[in-house]
C-alpha cells in the first residue's frame, strides 16, 4: 500500500505534518517502538509508529530520525499521548531527512493502526493467500463469540495445509487447530523444547522465522516470534506467545513468509486484547498488596477479598484460599526494569502446564512493585478436608516446568528467582504468607542456576539463615575455618575435608564414621586430632562442630 492511503481513512486519526511530495512510498509492514536505536529491527519500507518516550532532549529529533532514513523505512507517525503534540525539533528532523511525519491523535491505538497496515499489505502481497488473513480478522473482530487464535490456525491448516500452533514461552499450548483430521495433537515435552529452541535463538539476535529440527520430533518447525514491538527483547521476550508451524519456511516465497507475519501480527492484536482484559485483575491484585504490606485490617482485606474473588473465581461463589508467590527477573547490566517483566511473565507460568487456551491465565492475579513481582493465586475452597485438588502450587513442581525453556531465554545474562508461600484461607494470613513466599525466594535467590524457585516447606531448616550472611562474612569465616585444612589436603593428599563432612555427616559417632570410610578407627582419630591441631577447634565440642558444619555448607 501507499502512505497516501493511510490518510484517506479517516478512523485512522492520521494527520500529515510534513513529507507531502514522499507520500507515494510503498509501506511493506509496521513497526511499534520507543527505542533510541531501533535500526537492527527495520529492514526497509515500515510505517514506524512510537509514543516518543525515546526523546529526552530536542537534538535527540534529529539522530533518531536520521537512523530511520538511514534503514528506509516509508514513513514516521507520532503519538500525541506523551508531550501532547509532535514537537518541533521532530518535524525539522524528518524535513531535513525527507522522511514523511504524521501524527497521531490520543484516542487512537496503535494497535489499530497496525491492524489496518498489515490487512492491506498482506491483500497486496500475498493476493488471494490474503483471504485467510482477512477471515480470521473478520472472525476476530466480530465480537467475544467471533473466535480467538483457533480460527486462523484452523485456515491455515484448510487453506494453506499447514499444521501451526500458538505457545507460551514455556510452552503451553495457547491455541491449536480444531480441525477433524488435523494431525496428533503437539506433545508437552515437545512444545517446551520448541519454546526452549525459540527464546535461544531470539537471545542470539537472529530474526525470524527460527528453523529448528529436533532429533525424534518427525520434522522440521518454524518459529514465528509475536508481538515484537521494538523495545528491548528482554522486556518481552519471556512473555511473549511465538507460532510454531510444522514446515521448514527455509524455502517458502516471499508472499507465504509476508503473509505468515501478518498471521503473527493479527494474532498479536489478539494478544494486546486479552491483556488488556488483565487490567483489573492487576488493579485488585496491586490493591490487595497494599493493604496487606501497610498492614491494613484483616476485615479491610477481606472485603477487598470479597470483591476480587468472583472476579478471579468466575461462578465459584465462596471465598477461595489463596496463595502468594513472589518472583524477580533480574538482568546484569540492571537496564531493564525487572518488575513488569516479572509481572508478565507470571502471568504465564503460573498456569497449568496441561491446561489449554489462553483463559486459565485469566484467573491470576499479578502486581509489581520495584523490582519484584507478586501473585495473589486463588485456590478453590477444599470440598473436604485432604482433597488434593485445591493443593495448590509447590515449587518443585513449578521449576520442572519453567526450567528448561526460560533458562534459554535468560541465556548468560538474566536471572530468575521464585518464592512460593502456603496457602491460607483468611485475609489474616495473607501478610504471612507474603512474608514467606519472598523469604523463599531469598533461598532461591542463594542457590546456582539462571532459574530458581523454594517453597515454605524449606523455611524450617536452619538452611535458611545461610543466605542472608553477607558474601564477604561468608568468604572471610569458611577461609578463616576450612583454608588450612585445603592447604593441607593439597600437600599431603590425607582428605582432611572428606573425613570432616563424613565425621559431621555421622554425628560424631567415630565407628559409623570409621565404616563409611573404610578407615580403621585409629586412622580416623589421628585425622581428626589434625583437623583440631590445624584449626585450633575441639570436634568434641557442639558450637565448633556447628561452626564446621556452616562452613561446609557456605563454601
Amino acid at each position: 500500500m501507499r502512505l497516501r492511503a493511510l490518510l484517506d481513512t479517516p478512523s485512522l486519526g492520521l494527520r500529515l505534518l510534513g513529507g507531502e511530495d514522499e507520500l507515494d512510498r510503498t509501506v511493506r509492514g509496521v513497526m511499534t517502538t520507543d527505542l533510541r536505536d531501533p535500526s537492527r529491527y527495520l529492514s526497509g519500507g515500515e510505517l514506524v509508529l512510537t509514543g516518543l518516550a525515546w526523546r529526552r532532549a530536542p537534538e535527540d529529533s534529529e539522530r533518531f530520525v536520521r537512523i530511520l532514513a538511514a534503514a528506509g523505512v516509508a514513513g514516521l507517525a507520532a503519538g500525541e499521548a506523551e508531550l501532547g503534540s509532535v514537537p518541533d525539533d521532530l518535524v525539522a528532523a524528518c524535513v531535513q531527512h525527507r522522511l514523511p511525519l504524521f501524527s497521531v491523535v490520543e484516542d487512537v491505538s496503535f494497535a489499530s493502526i497496525t491492524e489496518h497496515v498489515v490487512r492491506q499489505v498482506s491483500g497486496e502481497r500475498a493476493g488471494d493467500l490474503a483471504a485467510v488473513v482477512d477471515r480470521h480478522r473478520r472472525l476476530m473482530t466480530s465480537g467475544p463469540t467471533g473466535g480467538g487464535p483457533e480460527v486462523v490456525l484452523d485456515l491455515l491448516g484448510s487453506d494453506l495445509d499447514l499444521r501451526a500452533w500458538v505457545l507460551s514461552p514455556t510452552g503451553r499450548q495457547i491455541a491449536g487447530s480444531t480441525l477433524a483430521g488435523a494431525g496428533p495433537e503437539l506433545s508437552t515435552e515437545l512444545a517446551s523444547r520448541l519454546a526452549g529452541e525459540h527464546l535461544a535463538a531470539a537471545r542470539s539476535g537472529r530474526r525470524g522465522p527460527h528453523r529448528v529440527t529436533l532429533e525424534g520430533a518427525g520434522g522440521t518447525f518454524s518459529l514465528f516470534p509475536i508481538r515484537h514491538d521494538g523495545r528491548d527483547l528482554r522486556q518481552t521476550l519471556l512473555s511473549d506467545w511465538l507460532l510454531a508451524v510444522e514446515a521448514d519456511a527455509g524455502d517458502w516465497p516471499e508472499e507465504r513468509l509476508d503473509l505468515l507475519h501478518g498471521v503473527t501480527q493479527l494474532i498479536a492484536v489478539e494478544r494486546d486484547r486479552r491483556d488488556a482484559a488483565r487490567t483489573v485483575r492487576r488493579r485488585l491484585a496491586q490493591e490487595v498488596l497494599e493493604l496487606v504490606q501497610t498492614g491494613a485490617p484483616p476485615a479491610e482485606i477481606a472485603a477487598r477479598l470479597r470483591v476480587a474473588a468472583p472476579v478471579l473465581l468466575p461462578g465459584l461463589g465462596t471465598a477461595p484460599h489463596w496463595q502468594i508467590v513472589v518472583a524477580r527477573v533480574e538482568w546484569e547490566d540492571g537496564d531493564v526494569p525487572g518488575g513488569p517483566v516479572a509481572q508478565s511473565l507470571l502471568e504465564e507460568v503460573l498456569v497449568d502446564p496441561g491446561t489449554f487456551g489462553p483463559e486459565p491465565s485469566d484467573r491470576i492475579a499479578v502486581a509489581h512493585t520495584g523490582d519484584e513481582a507478586v501473585a495473589l493465586v486463588p485456590l478453590p475452597v477444599p470440598d473436604e478436608p485432604g482433597d488434593s485438588s485445591a493443593a495448590g502450587l509447590h515449587a518443585a513442581e513449578l521449576l520442572s516446568v519453567v526450567r528448561a525453556p526460560l533458562g534459554r531465554g535468560l541465556a548468560d545474562d538474566g536471572r530468575l528467582t521464585v518464592g512460593v508461600s502456603a496457602s491460607v484461607h483468611s485475609a489474616e494470613g495473607l501478610r504471612g504468607a507474603l512474608e514467606e513466599a519472598r523469604h523463599a525466594r531469598r533461598v532461591a535467590a542463594a542457590r546456582p542456576g539462571r532459574v530458581c524457585a523454594a517453597g515454605h516447606e524449606e523455611l524450617a531448616s536452619h538452611v535458611l539463615l545461610l543466605p542472608f550472611v553477607p558474601d564477604d562474612v561468608r568468604r572471610a569465616f569458611t577461609a578463616r575455618l576450612l583454608d588450612p585444612l585445603r592447604d593441607y589436603d593439597r600437600r599431603h593428599r590425607a582428605e582432611l575435608i572428606p573425613t570432616l563432612e563424613a565425621f559431621l555427616d555421622c554425628d560424631g559417632s567415630w565407628t559409623r564414621c570409621a565404616g563409611r570410610l573404610h578407615l580403621h578407627v585409629n586412622t580416623l582419630r589421628y585425622r581428626v586430632g589434625r583437623i583440631e591441631q590445624l584449626t585450633g577447634r575441639d570436634l568434641s565440642r557442639l558450637e565448633d562442630k556447628l561452626d564446621f558444619f556452616l562452613a561446609l555448607r557456605m563454601s
